[in-house]
């Protein structure tokens, strides 16, 4: 039967997909658009299930915060030159703002959520049809604080949402964002480190002294002197400021506000 260019159009429009797929699928379908969109669907689906052994390490990487709340997304792919294109940041950007309009609990309940009456997994699966890579929801993230902001670094490839206690100047709240950004803080404070992670530090430390001919009855010692820089570099409040060493994050906040904050914040890159 003969296919009409308008309904090819019509079905690029609403699938994404080539020219020439858009016109298979009608042509099975025997015309009907709906039978058209399940072929499109499952056959992106078939692409999807062939690459799930493929790497996605390249990608794209936003956030958005305001007001008391914010989100963090990485849509995932195998190549920088997909991870750069314009629809695919764009499909990027309406999960951003799907997280960030319902704030699902966790990434499987965000998946579940709908964008244009389909599901965000059945798109994503879709897309890895038309593009033809591996996609993948890599990670999404949440804060809710009494203030927020949200940091993407250029090229989309790391992102940061920091939560305060109370709300403070924008670029104070942005130098924070940044700083997470550039000195990946595990925690916001000494208590906030899990203490498989402490006990794991002050192990190496042990053993960093043992090896270096510290007497035994001092590794302890050494190991807790070491766990405090290792507290020092590793927790954000505690980190020296990137924009003046002389001081720490904990007290550049306290020049600001005696009373201001960070109580959360999420950070995800590409490169880890």
């Amino acid at each position: 039967m003969e296919i009409k260019a308008a309904d090819v159009m019509k079905l690029r429009h609403a699938t994404n997909a080539g020219m020439m797929d858009c016109k298979k699928a009608l042509q099975e379908a025997e015309g009907d658009f709906d039978k058209a969109v399940d072929i499109i669907r499952k056959r992106g689906l078939i692409v999807a299930s062939k690459r799930a052994d493929r790497e996605a390490k390249e990608g794209c990487v936003l956030a958005h915060a305001e007001g008391k709340k914010g989100v963090l997304v990485s849509l995932n792919c195998e190549t920088d030159f997909v991870a750069k294109n314009e629809n695919f940041i764009n499909f990027t950007k309406q999960i951003l703002d799907t997280a960030f309009e319902n704030m699902p609990a966790d990434k499987d309940a965000l998946l579940a959520l709908q964008i244009g009456g389909r599901s965000i997994a059945d798109q994503i699966s879709e897309q890895t049809g038309v593009i033809g890579e591996k996609l993948e929801l890599a990670y999404y993230g949440k804060i809710e604080a009494e203030a927020t902001i949200a940091y993407i670094h250029p090229g989309n490839k790391l992102a940061t949402v920091i939560g305060f206690n109370k709300d403070a100047d924008t670029q104070v709240k942005k130098d924070i964002a940044m700083q997470a950004a550039a000195m990946a803080p595990i925690a916001v404070d000494k208590n906030d480190v899990p203490q498989e992670v402490i006990a794991h530090e002050l192990e190496i430390g042990r053993d960093k002294a043992r090896e270096e001919g510290k007497p035994e009855n001092m590794l302890d010692k050494i190991a807790e002197g070491r766990l405090n820089k290792f507290y020092q570099e590793s927790t954000l409040l505690n980190q020296a400021f990137v924009k003046d060493a002389k001081q720490t994050i904990k007290a550049y906040l306290a020049s600001q506000d005696k009373d201001l904050t960070v109580t959360g914040f999420i950070r995800f890159t590409l490169n880890d």
